[in-house]
This record gives C-alpha cells, sequence and structure tokens, in this order.
C-alpha cells in the first residue's frame, strides 16, 4: 500500500490555504480532463490522481488526519494499525473504485463493520469501544380485528442479530502477549465465532403487549428489543409492523369497521329490531321501517378505538334487503294481493330515472 503525498500531487506546500489548494486543483483537473485528453491513458491517470488529493485535502476534517497520520503511514505498528489493516484485507466498498489502496484504506472506504461506526481510519470502532448500538431489529405480527380493538398480549418468535460476545463486536482477536501494564499484539485474525462481521444471528422470543386501536401498516417501537449490545443501554430497538388479519364478518376502513347486514323485504318495509354481531359479540340494532338497500345504521364509536387525537372509527352496518323465496301458494296469493293494493295507489316507477321519464 503505497504512500501518496497529495500536497505534491497538486503542487502545493504543506502549510498551503483552502484557496490555494483549490485554485491549483481546478487548473490541474482542466490541464488533465478527459474530454480535453481523449484517449490519454497518462493523463487520465493524472487526473484521478488529482481527484483523490483534492477529495482528502479539500475536506478540512480529512486533510487534519491525512496531515496527522499520512508521513507515519509506513511505521504503524499499533492496536489500530493492526485493526485498519484487517479492515483494508476485507476489500474496498462499493463506489470507491478509481481510487487508491491508500485513499479506500485511509479515507472512503468502510469495512464488513461499518453498521456499527468501525471505520479502518479511526482503528478500533465505536461499537468495539461499547460506545455503539447494537442493531436494530425488523418483525411482523399479524393481529385480529378484536385484538385492534381490545388490545392483546402476544407471544413472538424472531430473528435478531447480536453483538458477538467472543469479540466484544469488534470481528478481531488479538494474539497478545502482556508485560506488566504494556502489551504487545503480534496478530490480528478474523473472530472465529462471527467470523469477522462482530455479529451473530439469534432467535428469540418476546412478549408483546399491543395496545388498543392499532390500525393496518402501524409501526411499533419497543425499546431495547433489538440486537443485544455489550450493556442494556447499547441495545437495538425492534420496530413491528401490524398486518390486520382479514375477518369474515367485517372489512376496516382506517378506524371505521363495516359490516353488509342482510334483512328480509318485509323487515325492512316493516322496521324490526334484530341481533347483529360485533367484533367483540353482540348486540340489538334498531331497524326503521321502509329502509332501502345501502342504508348504512351506524353506532358511534364502537369501531377502532382511537389514539392519541385521532377519535374512535364507526360501526357501521350497510343494508342489503333481499326477497324471500321458496314461498308456498298461499304466501304467493298474499304476495300478489299486497302488490295490486300498492299498484292501486300509484306509487313511483322505481325505474323512472332510467327510463328518463
Amino acid at each position: 500500500m503505497e504512500f501518496r503525498d497529495y500536497y505534491n500531487v497538486l503542487g502545493v506546500k504543506r502549510d498551503a490555504s483552502a484557496a490555494d489548494i483549490k485554485t491549483a486543483y481546478r487548473k490541474l483537473a482542466r490541464k488533465y480532463h478527459p474530454d480535453v485528453n481523449p484517449g490519454n491513458k497518462e493523463a487520465e491517470r493524472k487526473f484521478k490522481e488529482i481527484n483523490e488529493a483534492y477529495q482528502v485535502l479539500g475536506d478540512a476534517e480529512k486533510r487534519k488526519k491525512y496531515d496527522q497520520l499520512g508521513a507515519d503511514f509506513e511505521r504503524g505498528t499499533s492496536e489500530d494499525e493492526l485493526r485498519r489493516r484487517y479492515a483494508w484485507s476485507q476489500g474496498p466498498r462499493a463506489g470507491t473504485g478509481g481510487f487508491s489502496d491508500f485513499f479506500e484504506s485511509f479515507f472512503g472506504f468502510e469495512p464488513r463493520g461499518e453498521r456499527y461506526g468501525f471505520s479502518p481510519f479511526e482503528g478500533l470502532g465505536a461499537r468495539a469501544r461499547g460506545a455503539q448500538r447494537a442493531p436494530d431489529a425488523e418483525a411482523e405480527l399479524e393481529v385480529t380485528l378484536k385484538e385492534a380493538i381490545t388490545g392483546a398480549q402476544r407471544r413472538i418468535e424472531m430473528a435478531v442479530q447480536d453483538e458477538c460476545t467472543s469479540c466484544g463486536g469488534s470481528g478481531l482477536v488479538m494474539e497478545e502477549e502482556r508485560h506488566g501494564h504494556s502489551r504487545v499484539i503480534h496478530s490480528a485474525r478474523p473472530c472465529p465465532a462471527c467470523g469477522g462481521s462482530g455479529i451473530i444471528s439469534s432467535r428469540r422470543a418476546l412478549e408483546v403487549t399491543i395496545p388498543p386501536g392499532v390500525t393496518n401498516g402501524m409501526r411499533m417501537r419497543l425499546k431495547g428489543q433489538g440486537g443485544r449490545g455489550s450493556k442494556p443501554d447499547l441495545n437495538g430497538d425492534l420496530y413491528l409492523s401490524l398486518r390486520l388479519k382479514p375477518d369474515k364478518v367485517f372489512t376496516v376502513d382506517g378506524r371505521h369497521v363495516r359490516c353488509l347486514l342482510p334483512l328480509w323485504d318485509y323487515e325492512a318495509a316493516l322496521g324490526t329490531e334484530i341481533t347483529v354481531p360485533t367484533p367483540t359479540g353482540r348486540v340489538s340494532l334498531r331497524i326503521p321501517p321502509e329502509s332501502q338497500t345501502g342504508r348504512v345504521l351506524r353506532i358511534k364509536g364502537r369501531g377502532i378505538p382511537g389514539r392519541g387525537k385521532e377519535p374512535a372509527g364507526d360501526l357501521q352496518y350497510e343494508l342489503k334487503v333481499l326477497a324471500p323465496t321458496g314461498l308456498s301458494e298461499s304466501e304467493r296469493a298474499l304476495m300478489r294481493q299486497l302488490a295490486e293494493r300498492h299498484r292501486a295507489r300509484h306509487p313511483a316507477d322505481p325505474r323512472s330515472e332510467l327510463l328518463g321519464s
């Protein structure tokens, strides 16, 4: 891994100002730009070097790190250096193509442990030092309509990613000797327990409280129930996506719960009081006289309970009027008699709007 003198690449002094660095970069970039030098491989190589140098020196934080370590790169023998070299050996991250190994190792590359804040430039990452949270977990839970209304206690099993206890989440096992208060590190190798990733997959059973008023697609955050870290306060969170199980009787629209309610024509015409289902039991419902198909009767606030400022939904019954079937001859005679009396009063034609009259 060859050390690169970025100041030399841009032709500026080490105490050059940010403005001087930008000016030098723009001048060289125009000179070696591929559009100005089509097919010139040497110009293309120089253009990449110039861009790489400016990526570091044009960024105040990266320049500071480069100035601190760059000149002493080949001398690094500390624990941090061993971790950096291990991380670099895992291969560069997608998207850093075109930069040198030196740049990828120290400025543009994150190894397998990137989700924990482990970067090769910083050496032993924040997670390995116990300062980073373990991974969050995602799970899906199907709930019944009754559970959405009343709440429930459910036991679930889920896959999680815990911090590897063998390596403390660093992904490395160090071979060392101790001499009093000091230690000498001989080598670092990938942790055999986690394969160098710093995490292990496991399954966990969990008791979950479903509060009343949940709706389809709602996400619950269960603090500290995700991946396990080195300390309880570093555990990840569990994000639980709730899916409402389809019901045979009811449909759900937001927080409203609807039922298609069949009635005989005489029940609809005369009015009546009937027993109807609800997601949690049964209630009596009064049917007004002369009700028609499509009419919706509501029981206010008996749908899915509200949460926060959102009000509770209604329990809605959409009427569907049915004609009797299987009539006897005497019943047919009564129906004909009723029809004749009704026609004698010259009622409005129910099909007049369809016929345009």
